[in-house]
């Protein structure tokens, strides 16, 4: 949610925004929020004249009742009351005024960065630069549920029984792998001075608005029948949630943390062959991290993070690139955001493995998170971006480690979480 000001101040500057973002059904609600707040400021200034002469009125009476001037008296309490009772309208009115406001406000997007390449959706995104040489080998790659399934690492139809399509086990070395990557890259990210947390996997629908748009919401999150809760599709949700309505000291920032937790996502049409693999599933595990900055340190922040990724990728020795998102697949509270692709030699085609977003204070103004400064207080803006993401990686794992002989090998930095297990061979 953008600062109110800057549609007063600039509007023609949030319109120019929304028409980047190929967005242009939006363009009424600019003129919209102007004309209720300017209705909301007329209301306020009246409801403060009021307010003015009720307090003088008030305070007259005392002194007409000693002058024993009594009608006088009864005629400024008279007076009085029906200015409380129009002063309480006028509240009222504002209150709703206030909501329509805020209804326009949370669906106006965020003022994306000037280095953000224009373009309408995500077949427009731009591929920034490429970490590691993609190989395809001169043997099949077969696909993901098969190679896994050969190893005895994978159980679809079991899952299926238990819990529908979108559900999995993952079984002996496979189940071990998940668990290793994930160890890694939380070990990683301690390494680079990120304090570990383990979130709550359940948040309150306040946190939810807070933290994304509505639209997202109901696309992505399961709700808790006859209760406030949500499940997280991921742990971002609840970290950045963890700072709501907070006031941090201002050399306390920036807060650096990564989580783990698991994830849940409805994925709406996902269909066909998804539902025999692991690329869209309803349940998975993330190694996650968030920074809260300055504003002036956000940048900086962003281009450290996606770069913690390549670098946890690449230690797995897994080709990965950057690929720079545009207006038009940016979500509405982002700034600036990129993904992470890792090379898949099965498809010969990179695939969408992580994500980095900066977001402004949007998310702060949302959720009321502010930092303690000696000018004042003010607005934090928060970062977040996928470390490791289980089992989009695993996939992207097994295709660039598959051997011809079925079996996969595993890469150094992964040893130590493998009991020293350097390949995983196929199941007699």
């Amino acid at each position: 949610m953008i600062d109110i000001n800057l549609i007063r101040t600039n509007p023609e500057l949030v319109k120019e925004n929304i028409k980047r973002k190929f967005q242009d059904a939006k363009l009424p609600l600019v003129d919209e929020v102007l004309n209720l707040d300017q209705e909301n400021r007329a209301l306020k200034q009246e409801g403060d004249e009021l307010r003015s002469r009720r307090k003088k009125l008030s305070d007259q009476i005392g002194l007409l009742m000693r002058e024993k001037k009594f009608e006088e008296a009864e005629e400024n309490k008279k007076q009085v009351k029906q200015i409380a009772e129009k002063i309480l309208e006028i509240d009222s009115k504002q209150a709703e005024i206030d909501k329509e406001v805020k209804d326009r406000m949370m669906v106006i997007p965020n003022i994306v960065d000037p280095s953000v390449p224009v373009g309408k959706d995500d077949s427009e995104n731009v591929e920034v630069q490429r970490f590691g040489e993609p190989f395809v080998p001169d043997y099949e790659i077969p696909y993901n549920a098969d190679i896994l399934e050969a190893v005895g690492g994978l159980d679809k139809e079991s899952a299926g029984r238990t819990s529908g399509n979108g559900f999995y086990y993952l079984l002996g070395d496979i189940a071990r792998l998940h668990e290793a990557m994930i160890a890694y890259g939380r070990d990683y990210m301690i390494e680079q001075g990120f304090v570990y947390a383990i979130p709550p996997f359940m948040i309150h629908s306040d946190v939810v608005t807070g933290v994304m748009s509505f639209p997202e919401m109901e696309a992505m999150m399961y709700k808790i029948e006859g209760e406030d809760l949500y499940l997280i599709g991921t742990s971002e949700h609840s970290m950045i949630g963890r700072f709501k309505d907070q006031i941090i000291p201002e050399e306390k920032l920036p807060i650096c943390m990564t989580s783990y937790s698991p994830c849940f996502r409805k994925e709406g049409g996902a269909h066909g062959i998804e539902e025999r693999g692991l690329y869209r599933v309803h349940q998975f595990e993330k190694q996650e991290m968030i920074v809260l900055c300055k504003a002036e340190d956000a940048m900086n922040w962003y281009n450290k993070m996606w770069q913690c990724t390549i670098n946890v990728f690449r230690n797995m020795e897994i080709p990965v690139r950057q690929l720079e998102c545009c207006t038009g697949d940016l979500a509405d509270l982002k700034v600036k955001s990129c993904d992470i692709e890792a090379w898949s030699p099965r498809q010969q085609k990179y695939f969408e493995v992580g994500s980095c977003s900066t977001l402004g204070d949007a998310q702060a103004r949302r959720l009321n998170i502010r930092a303690k400064g000696k000018d004042g207080n003010y607005l934090v803006n928060t970062l977040n971006n996928t470390v490791l993401a289980s089992p989009r990686a695993i996939i992207a794992f097994i295709e660039n480690h598959y051997q011809k002989d079925g079996s996969i090998t595993i890469p150094e930095c992964l040893r130590p979480y493998m009991g020293g297990k350097s390949v995983i061979e196929v199941k007699k």
